[in-house]
This record gives C-alpha cells, structure tokens and sequence, in this order.
C-alpha cells in the first residue's frame, strides 16, 4: 500500500512528503535551511532548544463542509499562529504554508542563539569542536551582533570530566540539548547518562559503575552539537581542519561498518603521518550513521611500532632481516623444493585480493590452501545468504528474526543495534542459546538449548515449521511456537553464530538454518537469509574464493614440506598446532606483528595494515566494500597480494603484480560470484537519508556522507540445504574424560594484539577468569576468584573463578584472546589447585 502524501508549501517551494513527515524534515529535503540543536533525525523530536522556529499558516476550512475556504479568487485563505512554531515537532499538514525565513522566524532563532550563548565558554579557539561546530556556525549566521545579557552573569562549570575512561565532558559547553541522553536511551539502549540539577546548572552525569557503560559511546560525540563531549584519545589532538581524510571499512568483525580514517602528521610521532580518530562513514544499509566503539578506538594496531618492518630471513636458527630480493628468493626456493607437499592457511583478516593470490599460489605449487578458522557454513551462506538489495532497517512488524548460537552484542555490536531496533518496529526476535545475552531482553521467545543441542533444536524449529513431528521432547510447545512464527513470517533473517561448535557442528548448524529458510519459502528473497557471526572482517570472502577450513589441521601440517601462513598465528593458538607447524621444514609467514607462529617460521614476509592500502572485503552480508590507503606504508611493508605475485613470478606462477583493481577484475573473470565487480561498481554512490556530513553536521551529526562507495552485494548462488545431525556439535563427547565443556566466548574488548594496542581501551578490557555455574563452583569448592585448573588432551589452562548463572550448569566459559590457549569446545578436567601458604 503506498503512503498517503500531504503537500504544502515551505519558503514558496511546494512539495509533497509522506504524512507524518515533520516540518523540519520536509524542508531539508527541498533544500530550505531550518537550524536545529536537539533535533536529530533518528530520535524523537522533543522541541528542546527552540532553534528550529518558524512561522506556519494553516488554511482556514469551512465548518459545515470540512472544505477549505477560498478567497475570491478561489484560493485557500491561509491563517498564521501568532507566534512561531517548533518544525521538529510539527507534522506536516495537506495545504500548509511554512515561513522558515521570515522577519518573526527569524528573530526567534536569533534569541535562542543569544540564550545560549550567555552561558557558552568563549574557547571556540581551543574547542575541539572547533571547525565543524553546528553552534559556531549557526552563530555566525543567527548570532546577535551584541548579547543584552551581562557578562558577570556567564555560568562557570568544571572542564574535562571523565564520564568513564573514553568520553570527557567539558559542562560549561553543554546546551542542554539531550542528544546524548537520548541516543543512548532511544536507539542503544543503555541510559547511563541523565540530567542532574536544574535551570542553567542542569548538566550530564553518568550513573553507570564503570562510568558511561556502553559500547557504543563515541557516537554520542558525533551527535554532540557542541564541544561538550570529545573521546579521550583525540582531546587535544588536532583540529579538524589540520586532518585528511581516506574512506576504510572496519577491520575487526564481519559487519563491514563504513569509517573514514582522519589522519595528521604528528611532531611527537617523528613527523609520521598517523590516524588520529575514526569516524563514522554513512551506509544505511550496513552501519548507518554509527559505529562501535571498538571500532572506534581500537585502530591504533594498524600504526603500532612493534609492527614488523623488514623481512627476515632464518639463519642459525635465529630470524635476521635482509633485503626483499634475498628474502623473496629464499622464499621461492624453500616452496619450490617441497615439491607440492605446500600447505597454506588463510585467515579472514586479508582481503578479497589477497586470499585469490594466495589460492592461486598455493594450489599453483600443487599444494592444498585452507581458511584458518574453525566455524563452517560459509557454503550454505552462498546459497541462502542476504539476497541482493537486503537491508535490516526494512524489517518491522509482521518479519522475524532468529538468533542462534552469537552473542551479537559482544561479537558484532552493529548487528545488535540493528536487530534491536527492528524488534522495537515489531519485529518478532527469537533467540536460541545456551546462554543468556543482551539481546535477550528484546526477544520475544528465548529457547535455552544445552550447548550439544543447537543443530538438534534448530532441525527441530525446521520440521515443526514445515508440518514433520519434531524431537525436542519438552521443549515441543516451545519449538512449535517459534516455528510458526518463523514460517508465518514475511521476510526473515537468521544469524547464526559458533559458541560451542566446533568446525563440523557449525557446517551443520549452518545447513539447518538454511533448511528452515528454504522449507518456510525465505530464500532467495530480499530482507531474507542467513547471515553467519564470523570472528573476522572477511571470513565470508574466503568462502567465497573457494577457500575451506581443515578437516584435521594438525595432521595436514604434520604431512607437509613447506607451509605458507597468511594472517594466521596457529601456533599461538593451540598448543597441538604448535608442534605440528615445529615440524614442518620450511614456513613461510606473511604478518604484520612477530607472532608465535611468526618466531618458528623460516622467511617472514611484512605486509601491510588495511590502513596503509587499498582492496575489498566481503561482510557477513555478502556486500563486496572498498577501503582505501589512509598512511603511507610503514618501513618496507608490502601489501599481501603484492607479495604474494611476487613469489609467484620466482616460481613460475603469473599473478597480477601492478593494482588490487586488476586482481578484482581476475576475481570477477574467474569466479561466478563476483561477475561484473570492478573497483569502479563498488564506488557507486545514491541519495542516502538522513544527510550528513558537509553542510548538514548541524542536522545529523558529525558524520561523513558517503562519497567512496556502497559496495555489491552479491549474488546468491542458488539452492538450497536441509542439513543433517550427523556430525553434530563437538564438545558433547560422552566418551570423553572430563568433569565440565569447556566452551570459548567472545568478549568485545579481548587481550588480542587488535586490541591491546589501543591503550585508550585498556581499563575496559574484559577479566581473564573462567565463568562457573554456583552448581558446578559448590562441587568443585570454587568461589568467586580463586583459581581454577582446567585439563584436556594438549592443553591446560589456569585462570580466577567469576561464579555466575551466566554460565550453564556443566560448562565453564572461557572469554578468547584472553592469554591462554582455549582453541575449542573440549571436556576439560578440573581442580582447584591447592593454596599456597597465605
């Protein structure tokens, strides 16, 4: 049904807008300029500030018909308020005429300006807001030549208060407008900040313990009209004036958030240009105008000094730099000599034109090239994933969304967001897990599954949805009401995730939720598929390239003559990988940080950070984005497929050695996927609403529009699977030894090198302790911090207890990167060692 429209006239442009489209929104879309503060485009108007004033004339209709009445000349006799009237909070009415410029409109603006400015600091000079500041601005064009308010009489409130350790509030700056509080009320979902005090003292204050807990804070500085909020590590930093700015996409899930990297040459750096913030980069589809705060801050890896520089070469069993050619040679040699017993492992932080070089080389030598990571189901995602022209922001009322096996709010916080606020548009959410998480408390149906139950119970939701007896035993009423709410729905997405799978029960995890899709008549459709929660930017373009995870890793390494490791640290991951890769002759690694993987190998390549070159990455949503260089290149790096032709060229194997365009229009010859992809169809720009960036930093927000491009999304390769239980999730073994399952959990801010860099981010790190159920802590004596021992087969760990029902009874959860080796879900032995004297 298409949307009722209502016409009227603003500054004598006439226009047509959907009814409820607010007077400040329908003037911005003819172009006419009506100022604001505390609207924003995605809160609800609350008429706040008063800046956005004009006068409205409404046309008189005739009591006894309803009609409007007319002069005689026949036209609507207009009748205006005496006064002005907010337009962020006035819908547009059929015939109305909007005066946004005239002498009464005017002179309101004129006075909130001046209000505000009586208690406003005179720092703009020092302000870090200074330059793209909406209040500057809209001063320069409503300010009042001279204040009639006394000087002496200019409010004072303190500078620099820590609202937690990555937002400072400047008070005195404040305007009071709301934006933050509603931001982190309306769209986040997290209300750690409010108002304290009234009239002029009213200000922000954090109530959360730690202060202003969200993950999602730094948006708040963008949405900020004012100074008043700025991020800790870009206080001071720089003006805004000073910074370049290169289009990127972050690295560090597989949500693919367009960013623009804003970089300076920094005295205290040598005079090295460096990323000095990372700002939003509108997408509406993918990001929209927002970005996690990991995202945010935790770039400073890319720029670190303990990254490699130099390529080093192994002699008596010590890593020595040389030259590129010496290196590149010995390389070459070492794989030519293995004489295709070659075995490569990939990793989803390359990019798109990385991994098809590195395939190509690898299988070139004759050898075997594997992605590095443990969750499957890649395949299944070609076939049912988002289809073309899908977008989150469509789902509402009457779709549904489904959830399994992710803690979206810790593994990919954008997709949260998304999936929150489309079931607060109705949307039904049904979330299936061993575990609660914060998505939870938007769900409408929650379904705990033991974690050796996730294919079972999802095969089960797929069966009752197309009319077969399921098998979940008690759960039967549950599972049949989510399967009609499932298949009645209609459009519907499913993200699945891999917490306490391991590579063969999230394949098959995977083929259940594509079963359900295909037998309720979901796939293939826009605003529908699967969407997998990979651990990285670009796992789904591994897949898509034709690379597979390993049936038995160890035992590939341990057959091989020469291994060639491409982002991937498997010795620093698990200890039985370690002495398999130990024994491996010849390694060649290609990274950007000395790894332990990095110290066994036998030439080390230094390859370059995403945010020193130019390629693609593939989301989880299947959309080919591009990113482009922001610093030049530390030392000697090389970008990975640069590298990578470059070996190949010594050993006879032609790959593209002049563009990462070039290698995209291989990728685009050669697979079916990407047909008719090139760089330039990737830039492809259009409207997006709301604007930003530019001119509108007053309406939406210190956001950059996007101008690089939107990406592709691409095509789905058609089919269908009704996966199967066999092979189910490993981690049950009943036959195996042990006390508890010990399942590995993403924690957003993890002790990984991405994040560690990023000082900024340290005091929000999560803990390094084993989370237990009270049931299991009572068995095992263990209370909150004491240490617990746990013990498999190659491997043991020791870390503090946290006793909690977060945990399930019978598992222990392990938080990743966390500085011990927790590779998988295994049965694990446990002890509480005993205590030492004291």
């Amino acid at each position: 049904m298409s949307e009722k429209l209502v016409t009227l006239t603003i500054e004598g442009i006439e226009v047509s807008v959907p009814q409820g489209t607010l007077i400040v929104d329908a003037a911005k879309q003819v172009g006419v300029y009506v100022p604001v503060f505390c609207y924003h485009p995605k809160l609800d108007p609350v008429g706040m500030c008063r800046m956005c004033l004009v006068e409205i004339g409404r046309p008189r209709r005739d009591r006894e018909t309803g009609d409007f009445a007319r002069d005689e000349r026949g036209e609507p006799i207009v009748e205006f308020a005496p006064n002005p009237e907010t337009a962020c909070t006035t819908q547009v009415g059929e015939g109305w005429v909007v005066r946004a410029t005239s002498e009464r409109a005017l002179a309101g603006q004129k006075e909130v300006v001046e209000y505000l400015l009586t208690s406003h600091p005179l720092d703009c000079p020092i302000c870090d807001k200074g330059g793209e500041c909406p209040l500057q601005e809209l001063t320069m064009d409503f300010g009042a030549g001279k204040s009639r308010f006394l000087y002496e009489d200019k409010i004072h409130l303190a500078k620099a208060v820590p609202l937690g350790e990555l937002i400072y509030l400047d008070r005195e700056r404040c305007i009071q407008c709301a934006r933050c509080v509603r931001f982190q009320e309306e769209i986040v979902g997290d209300p750690v900040l409010s108002f304290e005090q009234r009239g002029r003292r009213l200000q922000i204050v954090t109530y959360s313990d730690p202060g202003f807990d969200s993950y999602f804070s730094g948006n708040t500085t963008d949405v900020c009209p004012v100074g008043a909020l700025t991020t800790a590590d870009f206080r001071f930093e720089a003006r805004p004036w000073e910074l370049k700015a290169a289009a990127s996409i972050c690295s560090h899930c597989p949500v693919g958030c367009n960013t623009v990297l804003n970089t300076r040459r920094q005295a205290k750096a040598g005079g090295h240009i460096e990323v000095q913030r990372v700002m939003p980069r509108q997408h509406e589809a993918v990001n929209e105008i927002w970005l996690c705060d990991k995202g945010r801050f935790a770039h400073h890896y890319a720029g670190s000094r303990e990254r490699l520089r130099v390529p080093l070469l192994r002699e008596e069993d010590e890593l020595k730099q040389v030259a590129w050619e010496e290196a590149l040679k010995n390389g070459a040699d070492g794989l030519k000599a293995a004489g295709g017993s070659v075995v490569g492992l990939a990793s989803g932080r390359a990019s798109n034109e990385d991994l098809f070089h590195f395939r190509s080389l690898v299988e070139g030598l004759g050898g075997q090239a594997f992605l590095y990571d443990a969750m499957g189901g890649g395949d299944a995602v070609q076939k049912v994933g988002m289809a073309p022209g899908s977008n989150l922001a469509a789902l509402g009322k009457g779709d549904a969304i489904l959830v399994v096996a992710a803690d979206l709010h810790e593994e990919a916080p954008i997709w949260w967001l998304r999936v929150k606020q489309a079931a607060e548009r109705g949307a039904a959410l049904i979330v299936i897990a061993a575990r609660p998480t914060r998505l939870d408390a938007y769900a409408q149906q929650q379904i705990r599954t033991p974690y050796g139950d996730t294919v079972r119970t999802l095969l089960s939701v797929a069966h009752a949805a197309r009319g077969r007896k399921d098998r979940a035993g008690s759960a039967q009423g549950d599972l049949k009401a989510a399967a009609k709410t499932l298949a009645e729905a209609e459009n519907l997405v499913v993200f699945y995730g891999a917490e306490g799978l391991d590579t063969a029960g999230s394949t098959a995890l995977a083929q259940a939720c594509a079963a359900l899709l295909v037998e309720t008549g979901h796939s293939g459709k826009v605003h529908n598929g699967l969407i997998p929660v990979w651990p990285r930017a670009n796992t789904q373009g591994a897949w898509e390239l034709g690379l597979r995870p390993a049936d038995d890793l160890a035992g590939a390494l341990g057959a091989a003559e020469a291994v060639v490791l491409l982002a991937a640290d498997p010795a620093g991951d698990e200890a039985a990988l370690a002495a398999a890769l130990e024994e491996v002759p010849f390694v060649v690694a290609l990274e950007l940080f000395e790894t332990p993987s990095v110290r066994q190998a036998d030439v080390v390549l230094p390859a370059q950070s995403y945010i020193e070159r130019e390629g693609t990455f593939t989301s989880g949503e299947r959309r080919v984005q591009r990113f482009f260089p922001a610093v030049p290149a530390l030392g000697e790096t090389r970008p990975d497929w640069r590298i990578l032709a470059e070996l190949g060229a010594r050993l006879g194997i032609e790959l593209e050695r002049k563009s990462p365009a070039l290698v995209m229009r291989r990728i685009s010859e050669s697979l079916p996927a990407f047909e008719g992809i090139s760089y330039q169809g990737l830039s492809r720009i259009e409207a997006q609403w709301p604007a930003v960036g530019g001119e509108d930093l007053y309406f939406g927000g210190t956001a950059y529009a996007n101008v690089q491009g939107l990406g592709i999304q691409l095509a789905l390769a058609g089919g269908g699977s009704e996966g199967s239980v066999e092979g189910a999730e490993a981690g049950t073994a009943a036959a195996r030894k042990g006390d508890l399952l010990l399942v590995p959990i993403v924690r957003l801010y993890d002790r990984g090198r991405t994040v560690m860099a990023s000082d900024v981010l340290h005091p929000r790190l999560a803990s390094a302790e084993l989370i237990l159920h009270p049931e299991d802590a009572e068995r095992l004596n263990a209370v909150d911090g004491i240490e617990l021992e746990l013990g498999w087969d190659g491997g043991k760990i020791r870390a503090p207890v946290r006793v909690s029902a977060v945990a399930p009874a019978g598992a222990v959860l392990a938080p990743r990167s966390m500085g011990f080796q927790v590779p998988r879900p295994v049965m694990v032995e446990a002890r509480v060692p005993v205590l030492q004297d004291g």
